[in-house]
């Protein structure tokens, strides 16, 4: 047991073994306000323990109880994805006078979330650091189809109440990347109900509309006098049966937003007003998915539990879906001497 420098304990435990023989850890970090288990599989997001109004503390992530469990996964559950999240559409993109063809998940058009074994799916070399944990991954030249090595590393700090998700990552040939984390919140706490009651706020003026597959046509379109605006707190399932083509499109919200100012500042909030839970978002990225778990189907989750339509959503902070594919959205192309690096800060706290 290691105690940081802000009263954390943190424990290291074997949690299982993957078929091919890898050994998979847990890694516990406690303080007096969240109690958070993360895993070298996947570089995951586990468990997060936050009090409610009244001092209650529950697991406000969707998740599985055994190694076993998130081997099977094909929900993303509070993975680190890469190497670039979300889409690229039919797996293809041009860089450098050259052409790359990705490979694409069984049954599927597009490259989703870094291809069919993404970094979801390997086990990361991790090492407990003051304050929290840090994980390491060597992706090789070629991986997934994927142009360069790449070595990447994610930060995992918890510092009172908010836990701080830094990403890094270096390249020896020019690359894209994106990386995010999934992790799906229920504020009510231990899983329970569903997300509509949820109260929202994105400070985005904007949102990148998506085509009857999902990649992004490359207009960037003003949220207002849409039921993209969620600027001021809105109810989540207010809007999401609206007869508006692309909450149609996306079967509920399942849009990346383009969100205001730079540097890493507040991009979200989202309340639970049964257990006064609070969650805030802030980021350095200039894109945030928000995905109201529209394709969750009745997943056998933890301690019994079972995941349906809209059991949590999740806030990804991205560059925007098929980037490398439209000049006119920020780039996600890395080159070698340069450093990716994107921090983002998810803060519970109660009122």
């Amino acid at each position: 047991m290691m105690r940081a420098k802000n009263d954390l304990e943190i424990r290291k435990e074997l949690w299982g073994q993957l078929p091919e023989g890898d050994l998979v850890h847990l890694f516990l970090l406690q303080n007096e306000i969240l109690d958070v288990a993360l895993s070298d599989y996947g570089a995951r997001l586990v468990r997060l323990k936050a009090p409610d109004r009244q001092g209650g503390k529950e697991d406000v992530v969707l998740g599985f109880e055994t190694v076993t469990d998130y081997v099977s996964d094909t929900a993303y559950m509070g993975a680190t994805v890469g190497r670039f999240a979300n889409r690229i559409a039919k797996g293809m993109f041009h860089l450098d006078g050259e052409n790359y063809h990705l490979e694409i998940a069984s049954g599927m058009k597009h490259a989703l979330h870094g291809g069919r074994e993404g970094f979801d799916r390997r086990v990361w070399r991790a090492q407990v650091i003051p304050n929290g944990v840090h994980m390491q991954l060597v992706s090789p030249d070629g991986d997934m189809g994927f142009p360069g090595k790449l070595n990447v590393g994610v930060f995992y700090l918890l510092l009172g109440s908010a836990l701080h998700i830094v990403f890094e990552a270096r390249t020896e040939k020019a690359t894209v990347i994106n990386l995010t984390n999934h992790a799906y919140f229920n504020l009510r706490g231990n899983d329970r109900d569903n997300i509509l009651s949820h109260e929202i706020k994105i400070r985005a003026g904007g949102f990148t509309p998506i085509d009857e597959e999902a990649i992004p046509t490359g207009e960037i379109k003003s949220v207002v006098g849409t039921s993209f605006d969620l600027r001021r707190f809105t109810r989540i399932g207010e809007r999401i049966t609206a007869e508006d083509s692309q909450i149609q499109l996306g079967d509920g919200y399942n849009h990346n937003f383009v969100l205001r100012g730079q540097g890493i500042r507040g991009v979200a909030e989202v309340y639970e007003p049964v257990s006064g839970r609070t969650l805030s978002v802030a980021t350095s990225q200039p894109g945030l998915q928000f995905y109201t778990g529209n394709a969750l189907n009745r997943i056998s989750g933890r301690e019994g539990r079972l995941y349906g339509r809209h059991a949590g959503f999740c806030l990804e902070t991205q560059h925007f879906p098929d980037s490398p594919n439209r000049p006119q959205f920020p780039s996600t192309v890395l080159r070698p001497g340069e450093q990716f690096s994107s921090t983002t800060i998810y803060r519970l706290g109660s009122r």
